[in-house]
C-alpha cells in the first residue's frame, strides 16, 4: 500500500537514520512530532554510535541501536555477525512500525524491510514494494520537511521545523570557561568554522581569514575558530592567514560545549556542515556557504537568522565541485556584514526575546 497510513497505536517504533550530526539534527523535528503523536511508544533510533550523545538530550528517543552496516550503505562498514544478530532479534520480537529516514530507499529500504516490522514506512524511488507504506522521493525537497512529511502520514503534527539540541548546565559552564580567554570588549563574537566532511564543501581557510579580518576591522569582532580535532590542519591554516587575533577552540569542545559556545556567539560563518544545524538549533545567526550541496535541501529554514551564500548560483559556469573553492571573499564578507549590521538588532529580538522550549535552563554570561 502506498498512501495514507491509518493512525494506530504502535508500542514499539524503530527509526533508521544512520547519518552524521547535521543529517540527524534535520530529523529531530520529525522525531519530536513522532513522540507527540505516540507518547506511550518506545522509539528506538537505529543510527551511528555517536548518535547516543544526541539521543541522551532528546525526549523523543528512548534508545539507540548501533547500525551494523548493510551492503551498499557507506556510512559504516558492514559487520555481518552484528547484522545477523540484530535481524534475528528484530524478527523474534518485531517492531510494530519501522520508519526509513535514510535516503531515497534504493538501498535503505532493503534494510528496513529485513527488520521484519509489522508495518514499514519510508520513501521510494520508482516502483518499490519492499515497504508496506511509502512516498515518492523528491531529490530537491528540504531534508527537514521531507522527514516531517513522512511522519505526517501517521497523523503527526508537522508545523514545528526547528532542529532540536537541548543544552545542559554543564554545557554552559564549559562554554563560559572557554570563552573567558577572549579579549575583553563589547565587539561581537564571530565563530569561523572551516571544516566539512567532504573537501568540495570546504571554502579555503585563507578566505575565512580574509572575512574574519574584515569583521575584526569593521565591527571589532572577537574571533573564535571551531572544529573537531581532525580539522586542526584547517584551523592552523586559517590562523596562519589571519592578521587579527583569534581564539582557537578546535578539538577542545565536547559536542554540548560546542553547541553552548555557538549559543553565545553573535555570528557563525560556516560551510554546509553540522555546525550550521547546531546554529539553527541554538538560534545563533549564521552565514552558510554552499556548493556543491544545495541550499534548497540543506540550508536552515529560518532565513531571518541564517543567510546563504550559494557558490553555484554565483559561479554557474564552474564545475559543481569547484564552485565553492573559487568563491571570492567579497560576497561572503557582505553577507556577514549584513548579519552584524543594523539588521542585527531585529534579529537579536527574534533570537533572544522569544521563549525557547528547548532550553533546559536559563544561563547568564560569565
Amino acid at each position: 500500500m502506498n498512501g495514507v497510513v491509518a493512525p494506530t497505536e504502535p508500542r514499539r517504533i524503530a527509526v533508521f537514520r544512520a547519518l552524521a550530526l547535521g543529517d540527524l539534527l534535520c530529523a529531530t523535528p520529525a522525531l519530536r512530532a513522532l513522540r507527540e503523536r505516540f507518547p506511550r511508544a518506545e522509539i528506538a533510533l537505529i543510527g551511528l554510535p555517536w548518535a547516543q550523545a544526541l539521543a541522551d538530550r532528546l525526549g523523543s528517543v528512548d534508545r539507540v541501536i548501533p547500525f551494523p552496516g548493510w551492503p551498499g550503505i557507506r556510512e559504516t562498514p558492514l559487520d555481518e555477525t552484528r547484522l545477523a544478530t540484530l535481524l534475528a532479534e528484530t524478527r523474534a520480537h518485531p517492531f510494530d512500525l519501522a520508519i526509513q529516514m535514510h535516503g531515497s530507499g534504493q538501498i535503505s529500504n532493503g534494510f528496513v524491510a529485513a527488520l521484519g516490522a509489522r508495518r514499514t514506512l519510508g520513501y521510494r524511488s520508482g516502483d518499490d514494494a519492499r515497504l508496506t507504506d511509502s512516498l515518492p522521493w523528491n531529490e530537491d525537497e528540504h531534508e527537514t520537511l521531507r522527514c516531517l512529511r513522512l511522519v505526517g502520514l501517521l497523523g503527526a503534527t508537522t508545523d514545528g521545523s526547528r532542529p532540536e539540541f537541548p543544552l545542559f548546565p554543564d554545557d554552559h559552564v564549559e562554554a563560559a570557561a572557554l570563552l573567558a580567554a577572549l579579549p575583553p570588549g563589547d565587539g561581537p563574537i564571530v565563530a569561523l568554522h572551516p571544516g566539512a566532511s567532504e573537501p568540495a564543501r570546504r571554502w579555503p581557510p585563507e578566505r575565512f581569514a580574509s572575512v574574519g579580518d574584515d569583521l575584526a576591522a569593521r565591527f571589532g569582532a572577537r574571533l573564535i575558530v571551531t572544529g573537531s580535532a581532525d580539522e586542526r590542519p584547517l584551523a592552523t591554516a586559517l590562523r596562519a592567514a589571519l592578521r587579527a587575533p583569534a581564539l582557537d577552540l578546535t578539538g577542545r569542545t565536547s559536542l554540548g560545549g560546542f553547541a553552548a559556545t555557538l549559543a553565545r556567539a553573535d555570528l557563525l560563518l560556516t560551510n554546509d556542515t553540522g555546525a550550521s544545524h547546531l546554529a539553527a538549533a541554538t538560534r545563533t545567526p549564521s552565514v552558510v556557504l554552499f556548493g556543491p550541496t544545495r541550499p534548497a535541501r540543506w540550508a536552515p529554514l529560518n532565513r531571518r537568522l541564517h543567510h546563504v551564500v550559494d557558490a553555484l548560483a554565483l559561479r554557474p559556469d564552474d564545475a559543481p565541485d569547484a564552485a565553492l573553492r573559487r568563491l571570492p571573499a567579497e560576497p561572503v564578507a557582505a553577507a556577514c556584514a549584513a548579519a552584524l549590521g543594523p539588521h542585527a538588532a531585529t534579529v537579536a529580538i527574534d533570537r533572544l526575546d522569544r521563549p525557547d522550549p528547548m532550553q533546559e535552563a536559563p544561563w547568564t554570561a560569565a
